[in-house]
């Protein structure tokens, strides 16, 4: 059986997931889809919603925890999924899960790869972030949970951009990618969106062959060393002073090098950051030229995940640059970037 696609979608309180799913639920796509969600309490209304005639698979999970309870129970309902499909008791072509609003994705993402049965069952295809363009700033700057959802992303929608004058999505936009500058933005008018930015993005393959993203190699087109900016005077957002500076825990640095690593150095030291930053590690990425090695290494974590594997061959006269990308919760840059230093042949 190939591996079901499955695709997660994340956003704070408010933001818009269940207009998106509905949205993706109703287009004539010709795929049948097996919605997971996870919501508080035993009651919802999701599901009315949802379910009225797309002929969809929905399944709940009501425990509402964002930690370890969730993965076990998502473990399970992916297990029984995969396991109808096989013996033809169910049809469908590939999964969603809607997080809670107040869910770290961390844990969701974690379950496809650290259970052998998912893992040969199932290809995690992306992480899809939702922002409101209303209450995005504010939910930034009160909430760590929406800044790991920033974090996290492998695509982000901005959504209600028709509520907000053009400059505070601007400036929401030019925030959001400070912390997350591998993911592309898109902004959403009640959950437009074509399939193409929704499905098959391959933007989270840590269990597959790596692709390298193509997006991956501009990644710090605006990863400045600086990651704060300033409102200008069109800031009409009523809890900020002018000029307020948003100084995120979620940031993003890139680290470059025109020399080859040395594996054993490299692997020593990401498996000690690793052990200490783990939980802060929200997303890494990296294409690496390995001493001794013709060909590009690809490596991707998430949290104390890793994954590395063989790229194509370095191009004939194409310059052997490594290049790393880090998105977390108050990394310490300069220990991260001199450590790596260290690991250079």
């Amino acid at each position: 059986m190939a591996l079901i696609p499955a695709t997660i979608v994340t956003g704070f309180l408010g933001s818009g997931k269940t207009t998106l799913l509905k949205r993706v639920l109703t287009e004539a796509h010709g795929q049948k889809i097996a919605v997971i969600e996870n919501e508080f309490g035993d009651e919802n209304i999701d599901n009315e919603i949802l379910v009225r005639d797309s002929g969809e698979q929905i399944i709940q999970l009501n425990n509402g925890c964002v930690c370890c309870s969730i993965r076990e129970d998502l473990r399970t309902t992916l297990s029984d999924l995969a396991d109808k499909k096989r013996k033809g008791e169910l049809q469908f072509d590939r999964v969603v899960i809607e997080t809670t609003g107040l869910a770290d994705p961390g844990p969701v993402a974690q379950t496809f790869f650290m259970d052998d049965e998912i893992a040969e069952n199932y290809l995690l295809d992306s992480i899809l972030t939702l922002v409101d363009a209303v209450h995005g700033n504010q939910q930034l700057d009160d909430r760590q949970e929406a800044r790991m959802q920033v974090g996290f992303a492998d695509q982000i929608f901005i959504s209600k951009t028709d509520l907000v004058d053009k400059e505070a999505v601007d400036a929401l936009a030019h925030r959001i990618g400070h912390m997350n500058p591998r993911a592309p933005q898109s902004r959403v008018h009640f959950g437009e969106v074509p399939l193409a930015s929704v499905f098959d993005l391959r933007g989270f393959n840590l269990n597959a062959k790596l692709d390298i993203d193509p997006n991956f190699l501009n990644a710090d087109a605006h990863a400045h060393d600086h990651h704060d900016h300033e409102h200008g005077e069109h800031c009409d957002h009523p809890s900020h002073a002018h000029h307020h500076v948003h100084d995120d825990d979620v940031k993003s640095f890139v680290f470059r090098s025109d020399k080859a690593f040395n594996a054993a150095k490299l692997e020593d030291f990401l498996g000690s950051i690793v052990q200490v930053y783990g939980p802060k590690m929200l997303r890494y990425k990296g294409v690496l030229n390995m001493k001794g090695t013709p060909r590009k290494v690809i490596f991707q974590g998430v949290h104390q995940l890793m994954g590395s594997d063989l790229g194509p061959p370095w191009a004939a006269g194409e310059k052997k640059t490594s290049k790393m990308v880090f998105i977390g919760i108050d990394l310490p840059k300069d220990i991260f970037l001199q450590g790596l230093e260290q690991c250079l042949a």
